[in-house]
Formats: structure tokens, sequence, C-alpha cells
């Protein structure tokens, strides 16, 4: 019988070691994670404590999945006299999934028609997809206060939720469609970051009212 044990013991340490390898690899891809979408938002609406508070969300989550050693930045802007654009707080890219797929090379290419952010590639920290058109719930409503250019937007209009402070009934914040689908085939229907504002105003309720959850993009800018 000591001598099965012994067998069996033996095959099993011939398994893990083949294993292994493959382990090794998963962490590595998890490592070179460089962008992903939140898994979830604040909890507070459209209130994620301003760029501060949305770019410690990206670390706390980053650090959780086993992402470390980058620098956070959540794409998103800001209005006003100070006004912040998204696309300039990311870095240079290129930026790739927890899978490993590239989403972009650079800041134009992100901007530009041939960027690579669909439901199948734009994952959460975890690598994991998030729920689009179609799905219950459907959360492809995320937030950016952005244009099409990943630049702020100008005037008085609110498109950023008091510039990501506001969780009540007023205020609204321009989302993308990170599954790049809508009610129609019109561009805004299909675009990553400028879709529609939200209604309603900017709590949780609000959000989830357009097909969203308080989730935004995390992109590593070193």
């Amino acid at each position: 019988m000591r001598r099965m044990d012994g067998v069996v013991l033996t095959a099993l340490i011939g398994l893990l070691s083949l294993a292994s390898p493959g382990i090794a690899q998963a962490q590595t891809a998890s490592a070179d994670t460089t962008f992903f979408v939140t898994s979830v938002g604040s909890g507070k609406g459209a209130d994620l404590g301003g760029l501060d508070g949305a770019d410690r969300h990206c670390e706390t989550l980053a650090e959780a999945a086993g992402i470390r050693g980058k620098m956070w930045r959540a794409y998103l802007s800001t209005q006003g006299a100070n006004a912040v654009n998204a696309k300039d707080r990311i870095g240079r890219g290129p930026w790739q999934n927890a899978k490993g797929m590239v989403i972009a090379k650079d800041v134009a290419d992100l901007h530009g028609p041939n960027n690579n952010i669909t439901k199948q590639t734009a994952l959460t920290e975890k690598g994991e997809p998030v729920r689009g058109r179609g799905d219950q719930p459907n959360q492809h409503d995320i937030l950016t206060g952005s244009q099409a250019d990943g630049t702020a937007f100008a005037g008085n209009q609110d498109m950023t939720c008091g510039n990501w402070t506001k969780s009540g009934t007023d205020g609204a914040a321009m989302v993308g469609h990170h599954d790049r689908m809508g009610l129609n085939e019109e561009p805004p229907a299909k675009s990553w970051n400028t879709s529609h504002p939200t209604r309603g105003g900017c709590s949780q309720d609000a959000l989830r009212g357009t097909g969203g959850a308080g989730l935004f993009y995390c992109f590593a800018a070193n």
C-alpha cells in the first residue's frame, strides 16, 4: 500500500510541475495589463471623489488583481477654468488588456477608427467581460465626460457630474459604449467614449437607468 501511495504522490508531483509553466504565464499576462474597465464603480453613482479618487479606484482594483508597479489614470475629462482632457492623462501607450490583446498602440490610434476596444477586449482588471447590450443587466455605459477626440466639453452644460463629485438628481455625464452597440447604427451609438449623456442625474439609479453601473476606463500612464 505504501508503494502505491508513493507512486500516486510521484504522479501528482509530475502533474503539478507540468502545470507550473502555464500558471507562471497567466501571472505574467496579468502583470502586463495596462488597460481595463473597472469591475465595480464607486457605489456613489458618478461621485468618484474627483479625478484623484477615480485614479485611486483604478490603483486599488489593479493591485487587488495582482497588477502592480504601474501609475494608473482614469480616462475622464473635467470641465471649467482648469479643464482636463482625458486623452492627456493616460500616457503614450501602447495599452493591452488582461489577456494580452492590444487595444491601441498610442493616443492617436485610441481615438482613431482602428482602435480595438470591443465587448471582447474591454475587459475588467480580472480579465472578465463587462455586460453589454442584450445582457441582463446592461452595463455598457462607461463614464468618460469626453468628446470623441478625448477632450473636455466647453460651455456650461454639465457633462462630468460636477467634475465627478455629484451623486444626486442634478447634473449629467457623457458616457461611451464599451461594446460599440446602441439603439441605432449612428456613430455615437457605436462610440466607446462619447455616446450620450446620462439622464435623471448622477446617482447610481440614474446611471442604471441608461444602461450603466458607474464603471470607467483605466489606463497605465507609464
